[in-house]
């Protein structure tokens, strides 16, 4: 029996739904909170198990057009491995060097890669979401995000 490309992405779908919900039953629960910290881990692998189950019995046609839409052209491949690569060196040295300092260089390193050239929006827009997203978390949340080498 071939299996079609949608029932065998569903059916590993499935099996990393599992995973995360029997890593997400393993959270420690808190007895005072009113909502617990494994909620939304837990709600989100059930959402993935659930649609990977309708996803495995949906109808599945397969065209020669959608077989033409699967092949990755060269260029794009090596375009996606590159913001791999950005995406490991930022979680890489995150600790090190601070969130804001990281986030702004990933944002401008990774636009610039994707072709975007207008420096004055891609300098303003990368220093106001990383200094915005620091304060919301540090002052707003209280959640500490790494200050790295600044002195905040």
């Amino acid at each position: 029996m071939k299996i079609s490309v949608n029932k065998g992405l569903s059916i590993v779908l499935i099996i990393i739904a599992a995973g995360y919900l029997i890593m997400a039953y393993q959270l420690p629960e808190y007895i005072f909170v009113p909502v617990d910290a494994d909620l939304v881990p837990k709600l989100l692998g059930y959402a993935l198990l659930i649609l990977s189950i309708f996803f495995f019995f949906s109808k599945d046609i397969d065209t020669d057009e959608q077989k033409a839409k699967r092949v990755i052209p060269k260029n794009d491949f090596f375009i996606l491995l590159g913001i791999l690569a950005m995406i490991l060196l930022y979680i890489t040295v995150l600790e090190v060097i601070g969130f804001v300092i990281m986030t702004a260089l990933f944002i401008i390193a990774s636009s610039r890669f994707l072709g975007y050239k207008n420096w004055t929006v891609l300098l303003l827009t990368s220093l106001l979401f990383a200094g915005s997203a620091y304060s919301l978390f540090n002052y707003g949340l209280a959640i500490r995000l790494p200050a790295g080498i600044l002195p905040f």
